[in-house]
């Protein structure tokens, strides 16, 4: 591979596109304005971009998009994938750079580097490969729609129209260079405990207390680290109508993750269990619902994926940093759809706060890297 392919990197039209990208307001199933962006961006270079009905069966004005750079013959084609929303507060965001470089925002926002920071990266890329002719590898390309939403967009893409078998997911914080080889499962509940109303006063006796069963079955969880691989949140309580009234119904929301689904389940059943003996105690009844949010994924240094990624970062002069992380992103459902996938940094630290910040330096040491994948 020829280095001198990174002197071609744009740095002025790559912090201006950021910059763009982060005055449009791109909350999680209001990405409609982003999405006509993005399409325009990729589209002005001469490809062509599809948007899926994600949109519709999520709830929201916009579906992933998907769009493919064509590469050399009889090379194996690569996926990268980012996704469009932004978390809140986010409303009028705006990129502020100092004079070293590093961007934020005014403080009242987050940034939205998480994941523009992905979006601005890959059309530097891809117009550098197209205005220098330079060879590389086919890429597939998505953006996806609600990934803060638990992965909502990626969950319903058709994984199937991907010819690639190996996927890099831009969605991590930390210095570029920082891939994680691991990832959890994410199991969703809801427990809904019914009872029977009557009045707290007069006949208290004559009702029967959703909020004690629920009470009683929280009581027995063991929340927090379960083990070294997983944990167990109780995250919502809602139940009652007033406090002369016995609550006729509660719910309680909660999450499991884990390296290992058999240990997620596992803990799910006891929870299950624990809701299904309170209220039975009482003669209350529950209704139980689970969703799983994300599949976990595990490779080692071996793995095919990490030695290519260990030989990119080193050709964009960058340290690999392997590492695991315990949150969930896009990669989790690429991998889930049997394509080898990682998550790697991409520019954005502090995610999630109004604190959050990138750099000029580090979205360009992001495009290197993307670009040592493109044409490995």
């Amino acid at each position: 591979m020829d280095k001198s392919v990174f002197s071609y990197i744009n740095k002025d039209r790559l912090l201006r596109t950021f910059e763009e990208l982060v005055k449009i307001d791109s909350p999680s199933k209001g990405e409609r304005e982003m999405a006509d962006k993005v399409k325009a961006l990729f589209e002005s270079l001469g490809y062509a971009v599809t948007e899926d009905d994600a949109g519709e069966k999520i709830g929201g004005n916009a579906g992933n998009l998907f769009l493919r750079i064509p590469g050399e013959e009889g090379n194996e084609p690569v996926f990268f994938g980012g996704h469009l929303d932004t978390v809140e507060p986010a409303k009028g965001k705006c990129a502020v750079t100092d004079e070293k470089g590093v961007i934020t925002s005014k403080g009242e926002t987050v940034l939205g580097a998480d994941d523009l920071s992905a979006v601005a990266e890959l059309y530097e890329v891809v117009s550098i490969l197209k205005e220098h002719n330079i060879p590389h590898r086919p890429l597939e390309i998505a953006f996806f729609a609600a990934e803060e939403l638990y992965t909502l967009g990626s969950r319903v893409f058709d994984f199937s129209k991907l010819k690639a078998k190996e996927a890099y997911v831009l969605d991590l914080s930390g210095d570029i260079g920082r891939a994680a080889l691991r990832a959890p499962t994410f199991l969703y509940y809801k427990a809904t405990v019914h009872g029977k109303a009557s009045h707290a006063g007069f006949a208290p006796e004559a009702g029967v207390s959703a909020v004690k069963a629920a009470a009683e079955a929280i009581s027995r969880i063991q929340i927090g680290h379960v083990d070294p691989d997983t944990t167990v949140a109780v995250g919502i309580v809602k139940g009652g109508l007033a406090t002369n009234i016995v609550p006729e119904e509660c719910t309680v929301e909660g999450e499991i993750r884990s390296y290992f689904d058999e240990k997620a389940y596992r803990e799910l059943d006891k929870i299950r269990a624990y809701f299904n003996e309170a209220a039975e105690a009482i003669g209350a009844s529950v209704d139980f619902e689970v969703e799983k949010r994300a599949a976990a994924y595990h490779f080692t240094e071996s793995s095919p994926i990490v030695s290519r990624f260990k030989a990119a970062a080193e050709k964009a002069g960058l340290a690999p940093e392997l590492v695991e992380t315990f949150g969930g992103s896009d990669a989790n459902t690429t991998a889930e759809h049997g394509i080898p996938s990682l998550v790697i940094a991409n520019g954005m630290n502090q995610i999630h706060t109004t604190e959050e910040y990138s750099s000029l330096d580090d979205l360009e040491k992001a495009c290197k890297l993307i670009l040592a994948l493109a044409i490995l």
